[in-house]
């Protein structure tokens, strides 16, 4: 199967990339993780009025992968998932505001509780907001919440799709920056990316990433599970962290380089909305059925 992006959904994208790049998100990111959502709410704002928000009841999986890809690839903070994937298809409505959920055992804590204007336990509005919990990733905020309410198979498979989209933008974003440095980075007056050993590693994630962006666009329509969409672009996203990590060496491990967004994102993104044991398991009885 060949598929290729129509032109609205790439005029889709285009709209959503210029606007983040414009937007300064490493900013808004390093803000949101300090603990001030004022710039994230401002860029929250602005997407809803491009339409990210309404994407999961007025559009198809695919416009919302167009979304989350480039959410992923921005390292964009906040709910998105749950206010823009999961609880418009369950409430069958678009979100007003911000507005997240817990959904155990696969969502056991509620992102962003703090600032979202409505939190849930599956559709069930939620009791008060309890502690918070630290992620790797310092831009998801997990927060305990009371209440009990049933899960939408439907809404998670397409946040499980979301999930998978932003895992592969985030990868994205990593290969693209690393190969960025190994063309920049001198050592023994030579560039470190003309290193075969290097470009053999940043080839087997190109490699990687190409083959999970067939996995999750087939089952953005329909063709492949979710979650065999997750799997291989976590796969492949994790791929690009590590890689990017080691090439990067010592500077790629400090908080302050901006890398870190994306690597942190990847390893929290990893076992957000179902582990992979658990998308494993979910897919070995599918196809066992």
């Amino acid at each position: 199967m060949r598929f290729e992006l129509d032109d609205d959904q790439r005029d889709l994208a285009s709209a959503i990339e210029s606007l983040l790049v414009a937007s300064d998100p490493v900013a808004v990111a390093r803000a949101w993780a300090s603990g001030d959502a004022t710039t994230g709410l401002a860029l929250w704002k602005r997407l809803a009025e491009l339409g990210v928000t309404m994407l999961a009841t007025e559009a198809t999986p695919v416009e919302v992968c167009v979304a989350f890809e480039a959410l992923g690839r921005h390292a964009v903070p906040g709910p998105w998932v749950e206010s823009a994937a999961y609880l418009p298809l369950a409430l069958g409505r678009e979100v007003t505001g911000v507005a997240t959920l817990a959904l155990p055992p696969h969502v056991p804590f509620a992102l962003d509780a703090d600032v979202a204007d409505e939190v849930y336990v599956g559709t069930t509005p939620a009791g008060p907001v309890g502690a918070l919990h630290v992620s790797v990733d310092r831009t998801r905020r997990l927060f305990d919440v009371g209440g009990t309410g049933e899960t939408d198979p439907a809404a998670f498979d397409l946040a499980v799709l979301a999930t998978a989209a932003q895992l592969l933008g985030a990868g994205e974003r990593v290969l693209a920056e690393s190969v960025t440095y190994v063309k920049a980075r001198k050592q023994f007056g030579r560039e470190i990316g003309s290193y075969q050993a290097i470009k053999h590693a940043l080839a087997d994630v190109r490699i990687a990433l190409d083959f999970a962006r067939p996995l999750v666009y087939g089952a953005a329509l329909s063709e492949v599970p979710a979650g065999a969409a997750k799997l291989a672009a976590g796969d492949a996203a994790y791929l690009a962290s590590r890689t990017g990590l080691q090439v990067h060496g010592a500077i790629g491990y400090t908080a302050e380089f901006d890398l870190s967004l994306w690597i942190t994102k990847i390893r929290a993104l990893l076992t957000a909305w179902g582990t992979p044991a658990y998308h494993r398991s979910r897919l070995l009885a599918e196809l066992s059925s």
